[in-house]
Order: structure tokens, then C-alpha cells, then sequence
């Protein structure tokens, strides 16, 4: 504004766009190392004293640093093998209807660019048709009977940050190690939980058992034709060819590669790096809330922000679905939580009561205080959901 035109101005105009321009010079000075002060002194607290390295993943080549299974140690070879099987509806051969065969994979329900989960609030394998640009197009085929749909009966965990799970699923029913210790008399046999026998931790034994679930299949024909035997072999040398081309390892190479999903790049972890304007400041006012009066990081801590408890969450059960022509069962757990999408359905948050299920604390932070959060605070999703880096 030229000083002609300030001359002009009313005094109390000129009083007003002074204290404007105070109040913005003094918050853009201020505000945001005083955030990045307080927030790492919180987070030095809600750690233990180990401060931001507690919650830092590892870059998702890094093997040495990422949590796994002693069984199935990573390697590059299997990796690459187990990317390839996660994405690959050609090992869909098993469907209830020959015109389905070939298109569904371990994605169909996990898919990348929705976070690793289904697109839509429920995932259809087998007899989905569609797909949409992330999965929220994928419909039920009118071909099939309900009945005969691979349909979740529950929202699809995210893959990401599984390496830092010991056993899986919601309830926990997969993995012979930690948890699950102790519990063989609950390994039905003819179950996927039998699976458990084999001795693995809770990704391998999931990656291995849902094979027959999703009615996924790995024939030598297909294995041959499509180059998959070779790759076995330099995923497996040390196996002997009677036992390498099998349902066990292909859900070992795929477990290797869920465990190098890491959320490293969201906003969160880069800002814990050291990149400061990675976050807002509104986003770290909330992450503030988050870990202290919240007290959400008695549950959701560590690097995936998560636990391996499990408590009684019963919630007010489905009655109907909000996506036609899919039937929803189950219970409702927890509410949406920032621009992700509800862990298991949405359905009425507030309608909770006690003792109908046990459920771990999800590995989405879920602010259970929303009804106190100040307008100007918001801890964004740190997995990145929600703005990209």
C-alpha cells in the first residue's frame, strides 16, 4: 500500500491493520518452534524418555531394522516375490463361478493407494466386478448368491505397519508366538487358525491361511508359464524343490512383503526426521492433545501407534449397510477418525456397550475425545491418508 493511500485511511482502520499484521509477524515467528518445543517435550514424556526415535520407522529396505520373524527372515528375493503374489489375480483360481476367475488378489481387500485396505467400507474378492480408481467401485457380481461372495464380514485391516504386530486379525487369532502362546487347544482343526501349528508369528500364519480363504491357488502349470518357479527358486534356494512351490512359502514371501509396508513418508514420521514444516501446526497442536491430555498413546504408541492389548469393545450391531447389495455382520468398533475411513462399518459411535468382543487397539489412532478438541487442533492421520507429503 503506497503512503499516499495510508494517509487517507481512517485512524482507527490504520489502528486495526496494525494489529494484523502484529498478530500474523508475531504467530509466524513464534507459534510453530514453540509447537515443534512443547510437542517434543510431550513426546519425550509419552516415550518413556527415549524421545522422537521412539517413533520412528525404518525405511522400508532396511531389513536389519524392521520387526520380523526369525522363520522367515527378509531378503530382497523374497520380497520381490511376495510383491508380485500380493498383487496377482492370476492366483485366483478357485472362484465359486468360472467367469470370476482371475480377478481377485490379496489387493482386491489391501489395496496401495487406499491405504492398504479395501476402498470401500466393505472388501469383495471373489465375486466383485469393477474396481474404480481405489477400489471404491468394486460391486458384488448379481451372479453370485450372497452366500457364494468372498465379503469381509468386517472392515479390512490396513497391511501397513504389520510388522510391528505379533499376531493378527482383529481378534487375534492368528500367530503361535506372544499372545497366542498357550493356545493350541484353540487351533481348530479344518480352521484357518490351524495354520498356527506351523509356528509362525501372526503375518506369516495370515499370509499362509488366507490362501484357502480367498480361494487363491499356485499350481506348477501356473507357476512355469508365468516365470513365479524361478523366483521361487532364488527366494528359496536352501528349500528343497518338494516342499519350495507351495501354499507355505508363497504366503511367507507375501508376509515378507507386508512387513516392508511401512508408513515412513507420511507427514507424522517425516516431521519426527526433523522435518519440521512436514506437519501443520494445527496438526501438532492435535498430536499435543493426542499424547497428553488425550492420553490416546497409553494405547496407540511406538512406531505404528499401536498395542498388542485387546479389550472388550462391543458396539451396537449393523442392521443395515450403507453400500447396497453387501451384507454387513459384525460388531462396530470405532468411530472414522480424521480423512480415513471407519476401521470396521460406520454406524452409531455413541451407541456402545460393554462385553459383546474383544478387539485389539486398532493401528489408526482414534482420538477418543473429539467432542473437547478445540477447533484450531487436529492431529491429521499420521499414515498420510489424508493430504499427500
Amino acid at each position: 500500500m503506497e503512503f499516499k493511500q495510508l494517509l487517507k485511511m481512517p485512524l482507527l482502520a490504520l489502528l486495526a491493520l496494525g494489529l494484523v499484521m502484529v498478530s500474523c509477524k508475531k504467530d509466524d515467528d513464534t507459534s510453530t518452534d514453540d509447537l515443534d518445543q512443547e510437542l517434543e517435550a510431550v513426546l519425550l514424556n509419552a516415550s518413556g524418555g527415549q524421545g522422537l526415535s521412539f517413533f520412528v520407522l525404518p525405511e522400508s529396505d532396511d531389513f536389519a531394522s524392521i520387526p520380523q520373524d526369525p522363520n522367515n527372515p527378509l531378503t530382497t528375493a523374497k520380497v520381490a516375490l511376495g510383491k508380485l503374489l500380493y498383487h496377482e489375480t492370476g492366483m485366483g483360481l478357485s472362484p465359486m463361478h468360472a467367469e470370476s476367475e482371475g480377478t481377485f488378489s490379496c489387493a482386491s481387500c489391501h489395496f496401495a493407494s487406499a491405504g492398504f485396505q479395501a476402498g470401500r467400507l466393505q472388501g469383495i474378492s471373489d465375486g466383485g466386478i469393477g474396481f474404480g480408481v481405489n477400489g471404491e467401485g468394486r460391486q458384488p457380481n448379481p451372479n453370485y448368491m450372497e452366500a457364494e461372495l468372498d465379503v469381509q464380514p468386517i472392515r479390512s485391516p490396513t497391511a501397513l505397519n504389520v510388522a510391528y504386530q505379533e499376531v493378527m486379525l482383529w481378534n487375534g487369532q492368528f500367530g503361535a508366538k506372544g499372545l497366542n502362546a498357550g493356545t493350541e487347544s484353540q487351533w481348530t482343526a479344518g480352521t484357518p487358525k490351524e495354520k498356527n501349528f506351523l509356528g509362525y508369528e501372526g503375518v506369516e500364519t495370515q499370509a499362509i491361511a488366507a490362501q484357502d480363504v480367498h480361494r487363491l491357488e499356485i499350481p506348477m502349470d501356473f507357476l512355469e508359464q508365468t516365470g513365479y518357479k524361478a523366483m521361487f527358486d532364488l527366494a528359496y534356494p536352501n528349500i528343497p524343490a518338494a516342499e519350495r512351490y507351495t501354499k507355505e512359502y508363497s504366503g511367507l514371501a507375501i508376509a515378507a512383503y507386508e512387513r516392508t509396508l511401512l508408513s515412513n513418508q507420511a507427514p507424522w514420521q517425516r516431521w519426527l526426521r526433523g522435518e519440521q514444516n512436514a506437519m501443520t501446526d494445527q496438526e501438532k497442536r492435535g498430536a499435543i492433545l493426542f499424547f497428553e491430555k488425550g492420553q490416546c498413546g497409553s494405547c496407540h504408541t511406538g512406531p505404528a501407534l499401536n498395542t498388542m492389548e485387546f479389550y472388550g469393545l462391543g458396539m451396537k450391531d449393523l442392521y443395515h449397510c450403507p453400500e447396497p447389495g453387501t451384507r454387513c455382520t459384525g460388531r462396530i468398533p470405532l468411530p472414522r477418525w480424521g480423512e480415513s475411513m471407519p476401521a470396521f462399518h460406520p454406524g452409531d459411535q455413541n451407541s456402545r456397550r460393554p462385553g459383546k468382543q474383544q478387539y485389539r487397539a486398532v493401528r489408526l489412532p482414534v482420538c477418543a475425545i473429539n467432542a473437547q478438541c478445540p477447533s484450531n487442533t487436529r492431529f491429521h492421520n499420521p499414515f498420510g491418508a489424508g493430504r499427500p507429503p
